[in-house]
């Protein structure tokens, strides 16, 4: 715990080589295109044309390297790796094919080298079926957040450009018919207004980690109306939205107190995020505490007490389980402004991403990813690292 309270992004061991510029700053350095066979099914899906296309590409170095741009030539495949499932169920529906055609494009999108990508607890309740009849069609390439290198942009893109460094969730609306393709891929695309450039002093694996669960927490504040010199208490602090909840609450909104709940081992953790009082849910019942709370933010499922400690005329905030009045339910938005608003806070050291200590998980182990994700367990992301 001391090892993961000391680190200026809250993990337990370093995501890249420090001498290696190559493996931080350029994705590209091995494409490769293999040609296997999966089901029929898939196959419908996956075949297309065998001719790739060649694009220059700027790179441009960040902030953590050498302040340089280099021009080179690089090829985007027909086909791709990515993850699929052609049938909702359990992980075991998960595959991992090397035919996949590479998505193509929309006049405002556009076309990520994927570097990284992270779990969230929709992408299993995905694959699971939660939500089939708003889902798009199947089969699907799983995947929400990803942070990766600009390779092409349509038509109507008015700001980025090839080469530039980008971090985003890819679904504007969560459950409303999510992308067919998403980022457990070596390529995915996007809508321009969905992603933001990723902040200079992280990586691509730490800013994978950030965009649905910080678009999350930074909604349901607002939503609650939740303002400088108000109190809150946050369920779950420890995990992917919970831990960013506590940071934006102290940082960006102003709060006058902040509490949060985790088992013993995380108590630690939730001080160091900027948590006033650490409350142990093993040993402690939150609802019995004296004082109330103006905000609760409810990301574990716990509605009916939740409402217990709230204050008179506060807000209940919950992501998951029943909802008991005064408490109410969103579904975030994906929004690249959101990120681009708070992308000072993270470059400042401010708002860090928590990302859980078993990762990041290699591409080919998304299966023992999604496995530990659904654990409940994880603290903070479960983040996928480095995708060929």
């Amino acid at each position: 715990m001391k090892a993961l309270l000391s680190s200026t992004t809250l993990q337990l061991k370093p995501l890249y080589p420090t001498s290696s510029f190559s493996s931080l700053h350029s994705p590209f350095s091995s494409i490769s295109v293999l040609r296997v066979k999966g089901s029929k099914k898939a196959e419908t899906f996956i075949q297309r044309s065998q001719f790739s296309t060649v694009l220059p590409l700027r790179v441009s170095a960040s902030s953590q390297a050498a302040a340089a741009e280099t021009s080179t030539s690089i090829s985007i495949p027909s086909e791709m790796k990515a993850w699929n499932y052609t049938d909702y169920g359990s992980v075991d529906v998960l595959k991992l094919e090397s035919n996949v055609a590479v998505p193509d494009i929309k006049e405002d999108q556009v076309l990520i080298k994927v570097v990284a990508a992270a779990l969230n607890p929709i992408d299993f309740k995905r694959r699971l079926g939660k939500f089939k009849a708003t889902d798009s069609p199947l089969p699907t390439v799983p995947g929400y957040d990803v942070a990766g290198v600009v390779v092409k942009v349509g038509s109507q893109v008015k700001e980025l450009k090839e080469g530039d460094e980008v971090y985003g969730d890819i679904n504007e609306k969560a459950i409303d018919g999510p992308n067919q393709f998403g980022s457990l891929a070596e390529y995915t695309a996007v809508e321009e207004k969905l992603v933001a450039l990723k902040p200079k002093n992280l990586s691509f694996a730490e800013a994978a980690a950030l965009p649905l669960a910080i678009e999350t927490a930074y909604e349901g504040l607002e939503k609650a109306g939740f303002s400088a010199g108000k109190s809150i208490l946050v369920l779950g602090g420890a995990g992917g939205v919970g831990s960013l909840v506590i940071q934006l609450a102290k940082h960006v909104f102003g709060a006058s107190k902040i509490a949060a709940t985790s088992s013993t081992g995380k108590l630690e953790l939730l001080k160091s995020l900027g948590a006033d009082l650490a409350i142990d849910y093993t040993k402690e019942n939150f609802e019995d505490l004296p004082d109330k709370f103006d905000v609760v933010y409810d990301s574990v499922g716990q509605g009916e007490k939740a409402v217990k400690a709230v204050k008179e005329g506060g807000s209940v905030v919950v992501l998951t389980g029943a909802v008991t009045p005064p408490g109410f339910r969103f579904v975030v938005t994906s929004n690249g402004e959101m990120l681009k608003k708070l992308n000072p806070y993270l470059e400042s050291g401010k708002v860090k991403p928590v990302i859980d200590p078993k990762g990041p998980f290699p591409f080919d182990k998304v299966v023992d990813a999604f496995s530990y994700l659904e654990t409940g367990r994880a603290t903070g992301k479960v983040v996928i690292h480095p995708i060929p």
